[in-house]
């Protein structure tokens, strides 16, 4: 391999409700997640984000961090509930004030802000109102942009939209084991197609209040794997769950249109939500996409258990897309598929030549290392995955793909979600009981990387 770009940039991300804590203070709204983990059954031991890593007190403590390890640059969301604390127009000076602050922060250290509009912390207000399944959060997150445009977009030149909208629509609204909670087919595909919409109109509403920000969406993106090619059944269910995590949003606003080969499983939703002229809207020039990217999918036979969404399952059309992963597993269950990442950015790079640049917003993995006797988190399997996904998105740059940054996932140990705080994907370990923060043996060895910009990855080269 040879040296990455000199203009590569080198960063972490994080997500805001998964860190700041601080959820009853200084006005903050109560958040679609705040309800989610307050029910029985639905999180983990029922923990909740209210403290999280107290970023909203310790962010001086954990730019410094930042700093110490090289980062460039931070991807952080800001929490909606904290500045629009109802949904609606009016606002919390505090929240805007707090955000000012880190972004003043992050600045002084010479570390670049690159925000995420929504992170999955909706405005309970909103949700009593259908939330993403009712077509005016559209114009509603247009609005929310625009004025976080005009009050960030001096100091902050990066922005994201959405953060996973797949995982929105159809964890938050079709599975329902993400916030809010809902599991109704109608409502998931609602979901996709309004945050579609919102992603554009969002961008464009932006762009109306300043021409010198640079706009795209973060989405979760996968490699399908079939083992047994021959199997046409398996290829075209392979087919139909990439366009239903892939294609969707990409091809949205790229062409307008959906994936057609979803039409015959969402045709009466669509054809009910679709409304004249959204098929203009829907297509915006994107300045990037940044992909999420964790591990590739394998695709087995349906067993009978797998049922369409109508019956109870996660999708209108029977899958199985965790068919024979390779081991080991990190400890989320998830397969280590280095490879992926390099096979991913070259086809997003192929088969939308429109999008001119890539970014990997996430990539990381869950382990439970604690601190050993000495105080230190060796944490080998971590920076093991690391290394290797490196290596293997370096060869897809030197290959041609044109992704300029990486986001490690993430800078904290954190709340991770309906996992409560079981699963640690930080390269900073955090003591929940103490907020002490520890970096990892994985950390030091993300900061020699982005010291030397990817040539220590040779060593690791194949």
């Amino acid at each position: 391999m040879t040296a990455l770009p000199e203009d590569f940039r080198w960063g972490a991300a994080t997500a805001s409700y998964q860190i700041e804590g601080g959820t009853d203070l200084d006005g903050r709204g109560t958040s679609i997640w705040d309800t989610f983990a307050a029910t029985p059954g639905k999180v983990v031991n029922m923990e909740n984000g209210s403290v999280a890593c107290d970023h909203y007190h310790r962010y001086p403590e954990d730019i410094k961090l930042m700093k110490d390890l090289g980062i460039q640059t931070y991807r952080f969301s800001f929490a909606w509930p904290r500045m629009f604390p109802t949904g609606d127009s009016r606002r919390e000076q505090r929240g805007f004030d707090f955000y000012k602050r880190v972004i003043n922060e992050l600045l002084e250290n010479g570390i670049e802000p690159f925000a995420t509009l929504y992170h999955w912390d909706l405005p309970q207000t909103l949700q009593d109102k259908g939330g993403w399944a009712n077509r005016d959060i559209v114009n509603t997150f247009a609005d929310y942009a625009g004025v976080m445009a005009e009050e960030f977009g001096d100091v902050v030149k990066m922005w994201s939209t959405l953060n996973e909208p797949w995982c929105t629509s159809w964890l938050g609204y079709g599975v329902g084991v993400h916030a809010p909670g809902v599991k109704d087919l109608d409502h998931a595909i609602s979901a996709a197609h309004h945050t579609a919409l919102a992603h554009a109109e969002a961008t464009r509403a932006m762009r109306s209040v300043r021409s010198d920000l640079k706009v795209g969406i973060v989405l979760n993106m996968s490699n399908y794997r079939v083992d047994d090619e021959s199997n046409s059944e398996l290829v075209e269910l392979a087919d139909l769950l990439d366009a239903n995590i892939n294609r969707w949003w990409t091809d949205a606003m790229t062409t307008g249109h959906y994936p057609e080969v979803l039409q015959p499983y969402y045709g009466k939703t669509l054809d009910r939500i679709l409304l004249p002229g959204d098929e203009q809207l829907l297509k915006i020039d994107a300045d990037f996409v940044g992909i999420n990217y964790y591990s590739d999918s394998f695709v087995a036979t349906p067993r009978p258990e797998d049922k369409p969404m109508s019956e109870g399952g996660l999708h209108p059309f029977p899958q199985r897309s965790n068919g024979t992963p390779p081991q080991p597993l990190t400890d989320m269950g998830w397969p280590i598929t280095p490879e992926g990442i390099h096979d991913l950015v070259l086809r997003v790079a192929k088969d939308w030549p429109s999008i001119p640049e890539i970014m990997i917003t996430e990539n990381g993995a869950a382990y439970p290392e604690e601190p050993n006797e000495d105080g230190e988190v060796e944490d080998y399997r971590r920076v093991d995955y690391l290394t290797r996904h490196l290596e293997a998105l370096s060869r897809a740059i030197e290959e041609g793909a044109p992704v300029t940054r990486y986001y490690a996932w993430s800078l904290l140990d954190n709340y991770e979600w309906a996992e409560g705080y079981a699963k640690r994907f930080g390269l900073i370990h955090v003591d929940f009981n103490t907020q002490a923060r520890t970096p990892k043996l994985s950390a030091k060895t993300y900061a020699t990387i982005i010291e030397t910009n990817g040539e220590s990855l040779k060593a690791v080269s194949v």
